[in-house]
């Protein structure tokens, strides 16, 4: 049994029954920086007990590193599902992976964590779905950023606004080593990735450009990168705009220059603007801005690579006097990566609801497709 400190007069007690067992499959750098670590501070909750990859060398150093013995590394997602001490497989591996790896977990009886975005395709999409309900087993998408206190408190203002009058949505970021290399948490790659594994990559990807993009969008190498920075950065904010928002009527408008773009989304009786890019600047100017009631209600995230940066609610408004009244709003120091998981150990233990589930994620290629064809028609 283990004591975890709740309060300076009280303490949360968990017991070891309620530890999930973890399999992962994928330890590229998002694995290394954000979900072992936080899955090893989060000891009461998880156990990491397998680890899978591609790669043997970077087996054999996050082995090393996070303390898996050689016997729990594999090369292949089925010889660490088939695990009898795997409780949630946890699917970090390249997006073109995510379907075939959870209907495959979700048919062994698996719980299934899938990295955002849950597929690039919507044939994927439903067959994860199917399997979930084939299964009764949760499936959840790691869309972390509406898991943050400050955005779940920004949904409770702006869903009791009687009116909104326009909104806003920003994701202009510097490339991802910008922050990376300041996490003090090191990650490596290696080279030995067999020509076999690289060539079967290349052809799901391609195939999932023709499926999405269709034959004359997808031989075409800005409309492929265009869709897939959509996919990845973008569903972050389209899966937050939605909550927040609920679903666009349509795009009355979209462009795109390089890794950069802009789209107008049509909500009825308002527009969202809709911006994305990446440059060179080590800045994350990551937000979601709504207008109306008479107040401005806006959530800042920062870099979810450094841990602990905070992630706040500002609203904006005039008093009765008529004077400029701004309340900054920090509920907590928690990362999004920790609450999210916090939120699945509740859920699997049916003491919680999932937020992001497959139906729920399937909705992102939608938007995405409407932001394509609007920048340039199928």
């Amino acid at each position: 049994m283990a004591h975890v400190p709740g309060s300076s007069f009280a303490e949360k007690v968990f017991t070891t029954d309620q530890i999930i067992r973890v399999g992962i499959v994928g330890a590229g750098e998002v694995a290394q920086t954000t979900h072992l670590p936080t899955l090893g501070l989060l000891s009461h909750l998880y156990k990491v007990v397998a680890l899978c990859d591609v790669s043997r060398n970077l087996l054999e150093h996050c082995g090393a590193k996070f303390h898996l013995s050689k016997e729990d590394l594999h090369l292949e997602a089925s010889d660490l599902i088939k695990r009898a001490d795997v409780d949630l497989v946890l699917v970090i591996a390249a997006d073109e992976y995510h379907a075939s790896v959870a209907v495959q977990a979700a048919d062994a009886g698996k719980h299934v964590f899938i990295e955002k975005p849950m597929t690039l395709t919507t044939k994927d999409a439903q067959d994860i779905i199917d399997a979930q309900k084939r299964n009764n087993v949760i499936i959840w998408i790691g869309y972390m950023r509406r898991y943050a206190a400050a955005f779940v408190e920004a949904v409770k203002i702006v869903k009791s606004m009687k009116k909104i009058e326009y909104a806003r949505v920003r994701d202009i970021i510097g490339y991802n080593f910008l922050f990376v290399n300041q996490s003090g948490f090191f990650p490596v790659r290696f080279s030995d990735i067999p020509d076999s594994a690289k060539d079967d990559l290349k052809a799901r990807s391609q195939a999932a450009a023709l499926a999405s993009l269709g034959e004359k969008r997808a031989s075409n190498p800005e409309e492929v990168s265009t869709w897939r920075l959509l996919c990845s950065l973008g569903s972050h904010d389209l899966s937050a705009m939605r909550e927040l928002l609920g679903p666009p009527k349509g795009v009355l408008g979209a462009g795109r220059h390089g890794t950069w773009i802009t789209a107008l989304f049509d909500y009825g009786d308002f527009v969202t603007t809709y911006e994305t890019g990446h440059d060179s600047v080590g800045s994350f100017d990551a937000h979601l801005e709504v207008y109306g009631d008479g107040k401005r209600v806006r959530v800042d995230y920062d870099t979810p690579y450094v841990k602990g940066l905070p992630i706040t609610l500002t609203v904006a408004e005039s008093d009765a006097s008529g004077a400029y009244v701004e309340r900054v709003i920090r509920p907590t120091y928690e990362d999004c990566y920790t609450l999210q998981y916090q939120a699945l150990h509740d859920a699997i233990f049916g003491n919680g609801q999932v937020k992001c589930t497959p139906e729920d994620a399937a909705q992102e290629l939608r938007t995405i497709g409407l932001v394509m064809d609007a920048i340039t028609p199928p």
